[in-house]
């Protein structure tokens, strides 16, 4: 470690450097060893009980990655700085990421702990040096489109809006999110950078800080419909909820205007909904919406839902963006192959499955679902298909609409005590296949010797 201080600089385009230290420890020691042959890297979530399935999200990321992850002459001088060897770096300043294979499954696929995500098979030091960045690029997006997609089912086609951007972890990160929680869960954003770069609808009307600018509530909400006649959802509770419904069902009938609808920010929105739809409803706007925000989880809005509380729509951020109640996938990368011998690591609950694999699931869905080596015949759909090869994409680019579609199609095929609060009180996991569980086995036997007990 260093304390020295060095003013920052832009980036190159050159993604080399986005890499963990050790990483390039163990591949400078690769290559002086001449450890080139193919090795095979396993990409895959552990079991966590407050998650019993995830949608996959950024195996496109992962792909753009692969024609970017180079070593310029910046990143050359910095390996030079931390002590990178000579013929290391001109090792990596010619390496093109051009030989080997990836497996993945299709973004927007529901998938179980223990199942990889992607399956990467490259020379040993290029797969190594991937691990950072394909973890951070499939993780996060993974992430919040799980939690879109939690957050979609106890919705119910309610409409859902990603108010999350000014909480995210930094600016791309909040751009990214609000391409994930469209897909996972059909979130309008407010984030208005992510409508430009990803046509994902954007929405957004008024904050409190509008209504206290002005002397008098209903001035400011007179101001704002004649300002905005088609985005008239007034913000009602900046003083009192009851009497904010009031004003604004009197300002928009001085303005002969319908409200698009009023939205409910803090106190108990579930009486409050019902006190703002009976004044709705009596004032004959019943085509105006019901809308909630403010602190919201798939939790609360299931249990208002429960309640019968009658809301149209719900604003979304914390927890959304950071996936509040659990903000990190315990997401790994690992060694599964090295120069055609399976590999593994025992190690109790972090222990690894040996060699390349496919989920295999049954018509009944994703509860069937079977771990096996990739190569063995058997019953059911693989989910992981060949998406690279030796520098060449075998997919469609991007389509956000038909991940999209394939987000929701998989979700209906989810058991129904897994869709909804309260969730599976384990986490569930694929059956491993015979094939897989004799090879883990003489694996394992290899690894030990004749002492399996250790």
């Amino acid at each position: 470690m260093t304390g020295h201080r060095r003013e920052g600089s832009a980036a190159t385009g050159n993604l080399g450097l986005c890499t963990d230290l050790y990483e390039l420890r163990m591949v400078e020691s690769y290559l002086k060893q001449d450890m080139r042959a193919s090795a095979t890297f396993s990409l895959f979530i552990r079991p966590a009980v407050v998650r019993p399935w995830y949608v996959a999200l950024g195996i496109e990321r992962a792909l753009e990655l692969l024609s970017s992850f180079r070593f310029g002459p910046e990143e050359l001088e910095e390996l030079e700085r931390i002590g990178v060897d000579r013929h290391v770096r001109d090792e990596l300043g010619a390496m093109e990421i051009d030989t080997g294979e990836v497996w993945a499954v299709p973004d927007g696929t529901v998938v179980l702990a223990q199942e990889p995500l992607l399956e990467i098979t490259a020379p040993l030091p290029v797969a190594q040096l991937l691990e950072t960045a394909v973890m951070n690029l499939v993780g996060y997006a993974t992430l919040v489109a799980t939690k879109a997609a939690r957050f979609a089912l106890v919705a119910g086609g309610r409409q859902l809006a990603d108010f999350g951007f000014r909480r995210a972890h930094g600016l791309e990160t909040g751009i990214e999110a609000a391409l994930a929680a469209y897909v996972g869960g059909g979130f309008a954003t407010s984030n208005v950078e992510a409508g430009r770069r990803f046509g994902i609808p954007t929405t957004g009307t008024m904050a409190h800080s509008y209504v206290q600018a002005f002397t008098d509530e209903r001035e400011a909400f007179r101001s704002f419909a004649s300002d905005h006649p088609e985005q008239s959802v007034l913000l009602v509770d900046t003083y009192d909820t009851v009497q904010g419904v009031r004003r604004a069902i009197e300002v928009c009938d001085e303005l002969g205007l319908e409200p698009r609808g009023v939205r409910l920010d803090s106190g108990d929105v579930g009486s409050l909904a019902v006190e703002a739809r009976r004044l709705l409803d009596e004032a004959g706007l019943t085509h105006s919406l019901v809308i909630v925000s403010g602190g919201l989880d798939e939790y609360a809005i299931h249990e208002l839902l429960e309640g019968g509380a009658p809301i149209d729509g719900f604003g979304v951020g914390t927890s959304l963006t950071v996936s509040e109640d659990h903000p990190g996938l315990d997401i790994v990368y690992k060694l599964v192959e090295y120069d055609q011998r399976p590999v593994a690591k025992f190690s109790g609950v972090k222990s690894i499955f040996p060699g390349r694999k496919q989920v295999l699931r049954p018509e009944e869905g994703v509860a069937g679902d079977v771990l096996e080596p990739r190569d063995h015949p058997a019953a059911g759909r693989g989910l992981l298909r060949p998406v690279w090869r030796d520098g060449e994409r075998l997919v469609e680019p991007f389509d956000a609409e038909a991940i999209r579609a394939r987000v929701r199609s998989e979700l209906e095929g989810l058991p129904r005590s897994w869709r909804t609060p309260p969730y599976p009180e384990q986490a569930p996991l694929p059956t491993v296949g015979p094939e897989l569980d004799a090879l883990t086995e003489r694996v394992r036997r290899d690894a030990f010797g004749t002492d399996t007990d250790g």
